[in-house]
């Protein structure tokens, strides 16, 4: 390994390090134990919370869909998490028929309920598929919070919007998993003890 490539791996953990500190400030920490109270809310009321998202986002929305579906910290009873990237032929079906800009807002519309939660993943808050989401999220009732990089674009007009303080794609991605990270632990918290 040459020292360009030492370098290159201490800058990424000094960019990470940076965006973690950024995390730990200004409204982040109350931004994030908001949406961890709507979630415990919907939850606690019977609802489900949803996640849509494309690539490395998609993954995102499969991962802390498993993490309220399984468990995160501790045993405890699962909880309702649903990740509209992985229904293949429902994809496949709405993006044929409709358009690929649908494939989440169709599904919403179908599985939605008011009081549910959907949490919108895009790094760039610019995805179709995901603001049309959030757009008849919205129109169904159901509580939106978008998970972006420092712009939120067209994601802005969720009820929470958690803007991560990176630009770069892998930072923001990064931080998507740990804010998750933090809004379940403390769901698994008030909704199910220690």
């Amino acid at each position: 390994m040459s020292l360009d490539a030492h370098a290159f791996v201490r800058s990424e953990i000094s960019k990470l390090r940076d965006a973690l500190d950024a995390l730990g400030r200004d409204s982040y920490p109350g931004l994030l134990s908001t949406v961890a109270e709507v979630v415990v809310d919907s939850l606690q009321g019977g609802g489900k919370v949803m996640f849509c998202g494309n690539g490395g986002s998609a993954a995102d929305a499969q991962h802390l869909a498993a993490e309220l579906v399984g468990r995160q910290n501790f045993d405890r009873p699962a909880a309702a998490g649903l990740a509209l990237t992985v229904d293949t032929s429902a994809l496949t079906a709405v993006g044929n028929d409709y358009g690929y800009e649908d494939v989440f807002s169709r599904q919403v519309e179908a599985l939605g309920r008011p009081g549910d939660v959907l949490f919108g993943i895009s790094t760039s808050g610019r995805s179709p598929n995901v603001v049309r989401a959030l757009a008849a999220a919205r129109a169904a009732g159901i509580t939106t919070v978008a998970l972006t990089g420092a712009n939120p674009r067209d994601m802005a007009g969720a009820d929470h919007v958690v803007a991560v303080p990176a630009d770069e794609t892998a930072k923001i991605q990064e931080l998507h998993i740990v804010c998750g990270h933090i809004v379940f632990a403390l769901v698994e918290q008030a909704r199910f003890g220690s």
